[in-house]
């Protein structure tokens, strides 16, 4: 480790690797609820977080084992989870007065057609603006899940499991 009357040791968040402080700065700056994404190795969480000077605020917090209620049987990781996931979240936030939110991916790598991405389109889809390249949202089949019934032959009720969640919430939105 570097020594001498110069040296100024890192924050203990960015010495960890969990913290690139000069993105949170930026997100900050737009004075906007944050939309927090992160994967799991068995699901997806999303988070609506608020600043506040003496600590962030979570406001609103959904994962992927509320899908079970509505009827989802699948994988809580794949593609069509995460966006799930996302429209309930959408839902969710609108009820709330929450009308836009900035995406806050953390550290992970920005990758074309994520789960993030597909997390971020149910969001789109319920109504949240969310500032989002239209590049980098999946495509329809992929969300609906026709890539995991070609390769393992499993059929998601997807469509079943989406009208389900679009009749609970859309008396409560409007």
């Amino acid at each position: 480790m570097a020594t001498g009357s110069s040296y100024r040791v890192p924050l203990r968040r960015r010495r960890e690797g969990k913290t690139n402080y000069r993105k949170r700065l930026r997100l900050l700056l737009s004075k906007k609820p944050r939309m927090v994404v992160r994967k799991t190795n068995k699901m997806i969480i999303l988070q609506l977080v608020e600043f506040s000077p003496e600590g962030d605020r979570t406001v609103l917090r959904c994962d992927g084992r509320v899908l079970i209620k509505f009827g989802y049987e699948g994988s809580l990781k794949s593609v069509p989870a995460s966006y799930l996931t996302g429209l309930i979240f959408g839902y969710e936030a609108l009820k709330r007065g929450y009308k836009d939110a900035i995406l806050d991916m953390g550290l992970h790598t920005s990758s074309r057609g994520s789960r993030i991405y597909a997390a971020v389109k149910g969001a789109l889809d319920a109504g949240l603006q969310v500032p989002c390249s239209e590049d980098v949202i999946p495509d329809e089949e992929r969300i609906r899940g026709e890539h995991i019934k070609d390769y393992r032959g499993v059929e998601i009720p997807f469509e079943q499991v989406r009208k389900n969640i679009i009749s609970q919430y859309e008396s409560d939105v409007q």
